[in-house]
């Protein structure tokens, strides 16, 4: 009987273990479908998006810490198409493709890209506009004027630069035309604004 009982006591424990062992790969089943996203030299402050083709952002999160970012995302809930991871830093964004396909989720690694922001600079009533287009992309600029009695912005200056790497354009303000600058630059289907006051 003592034995029978300690025989009994030992399958108990076993098929224990085995219920126990049982349930991890179940745990494991959900974290198969993240898809993790690793990025390096990220800075606090940077914005990480998820778009669809349409330009709507479907998630967005700023930044906390400065380093190494990894995080987990279910990217198999998305309706099938192409989507992209957006890092908006202070200089540059970085664009990661993604195509969703049956819940299969597939990376474009050649299609991956930097694109460089342009750079807006004042000093002493000169307005420094430069940016790094390794695509050679054309670059609009555009600039508008609103006077300090409060009329209406409206275009002072337009150009549109195109075939070049390195782009660089120096534009004059008037000092005696006191009042808000809005200088939009367009390229890449992405507009920047930056607003400029003269008193």
């Amino acid at each position: 009987m003592k034995k029978l009982m300690k025989n009994t006591l030992v399958l108990v424990v076993l098929c224990t273990t085995l219920l126990a062992n049982a349930n991890a790969p179940l745990s494991n089943l959900n974290d198969a479908k993240r898809t993790m996203l690793t990025l390096n030299d990220v800075k606090e402050g940077d914005e990480l998006l998820i778009k669809n083709t349409h330009g709507i952002i479907l998630y967005n999160e700023l930044i906390q810490n400065s380093g190494k970012y990894i995080k987990g995302f279910d990217l198999t809930a998305l309706p099938n198409g192409d989507y992209i991871f957006e890092l908006n830093k202070a200089l540059e964004i970085e664009v990661i493709p993604f195509q969703v396909s049956n819940t299969i989720v597939v990376f474009e690694k050649d299609k991956t890209k930097t694109i460089f922001k342009p750079v807006i600079r004042n000093n002493a009533n000169k307005v420094y506009v430069s940016k790094l287009s390794l695509d050679q992309k054309p670059l609009e600029i555009n600039v508008h004027y609103e006077d300090t009695e409060g009329n209406e912005f409206y275009l002072i200056y337009e150009e549109t630069i195109e075939n070049t790497t390195n782009i660089g354009r120096i534009l004059s303000l008037n000092p005696e035309h006191k009042g808000k600058y809005e200088i939009v630059i367009k390229t890449e289907g992405r507009t920047y604004i930056n607003n400029i006051e003269l008193l």
